[in-house]
């Protein structure tokens, strides 16, 4: 994928295709869509050893988004403090590009932001109401040196539909949250951050599968992410591995899920070109739904260890074991 603006001047994809930066151009004034299609979000997960802290910040047009979510590897649970805010239409003013520009928003008691600071990112949440008045306070550093992610545009089907997104993984996350006055400690040798950064038009009813995982594997520091399920990708999935922060094409990766709860058994992953070949046993399912009918979210993110063989670009092979990451199956009509 070239350089330049994303859309044209009939709000439709220059070009779609893949990119290890930010290649193209994203311009909120430049899409040409109806009122409530637009979708733009900033999604942080940071992961280390027993627990993690996964933080949204997100405008629908229709609904915007705030989440925090604590996760207790131990313990097997979860808490989630969301809030959503009426008819945003773009107020919550998400940057355009992923490499400039901060968010951050306030409503009902909770707070988050990101900035940019010199060699990564700054995220900060405060929720004094978190987990039924326990709180939650975090402050922490996600380093960002020259490193490739995965970045693609993707139409589809509808006229003026698209979806522009940006992974990056394997962001080595130091600083600490405080839950009811217990400090939790990401430490940048074992705990990893990793941005998904969507901005695009969507269609009223889609279900997406996504994996991301990131950490230390035969002692190089390896991510990966893969996905299907947002738009055409026919000519160019978003499937990528990362290893000591160079970027390694794949081709299509396929979801075997259980038959029965998301969480109830080990899930298996396989690809086209036999360079993905992945299990992964669940720890948690942080599991959501909103349904008004209309307008449905059916979330299952479900928390666990990927253990399995990857082959890079060179042909050369590199074994996975216990890496701490997420799959995911979402639907929505919205």
């Amino acid at each position: 994928m070239g350089r330049g603006e994303l859309l044209d001047s009939a709000g439709r994809l220059v070009e779609r295709g893949w990119a290890t930066e930010e290649a193209r151009r994203y311009r909120r004034s430049a899409i040409k869509a109806a009122p409530l299609r637009i979708k733009e979000w900033d999604y942080y997960c940071i992961l280390t050893g027993d627990y993690g802290l996964a933080l949204t910040i997100a405008d629908n047009d229709y609904v915007a988004f705030l989440g925090a979510t604590w996760l207790d590897f131990r313990a097997r649970t979860f808490t989630s403090e969301d809030v959503l805010i009426p008819l945003p239409m773009g107020k919550l003013r998400l940057p355009e590009s992923a490499d400039s520009g901060d968010s951050a928003c306030a409503h009902q008691g909770l707070s988050i932001s990101y900035t940019h600071v010199p060699g990564g990112r700054r995220l900060r949440v405060s929720a004094p109401g978190f987990d039924k008045g326990r709180g939650l306070e975090a402050d922490i550093l996600l380093a960002q040196p020259p490193m490739d992610r995965m970045t693609i545009a993707t139409p589809f089907a509808a006229p003026g539909a698209f979806y522009y997104n940006q992974k990056i993984n394997c962001m080595r996350a130091d600083g600490a949250a405080t839950i009811g006055g217990e400090r939790f400690a990401f430490s940048p040798e074992t705990a990893f951050g990793v941005l998904d950064w969507g901005r695009g038009v969507w269609t009223y009813d889609n279900t997406w599968y996504w994996g991301s995982a990131s950490g230390i594997a035969d002692g190089r520091v390896f991510g990966f992410n893969i996905g299907y399920g947002f738009g055409d990708t026919s000519a160019a999935s978003e499937n990528m591995l990362f290893v000591d922060g160079k970027a390694h094409k794949l081709d299509q990766v396929t979801f075997h899920l259980p038959d029965g709860a998301p969480d109830s058994a080990p899930w298996r992953f396989s690809s086209n070109d036999k360079r993905f070949e992945l299990s992964f046993e669940p720890i948690l399912d942080r599991a959501a739904k909103f349904d008004l009918g209309l307008i449905l979210s059916d979330q299952h993110q479900v928390f666990g260890r990927f253990s399995g063989e990857v082959v890079l670009d060179d042909g050369a092979k590199l074994a996975v074991k216990d890496l701490l990451g997420f799959a995911e199956k979402v639907h929505n009509r919205w």
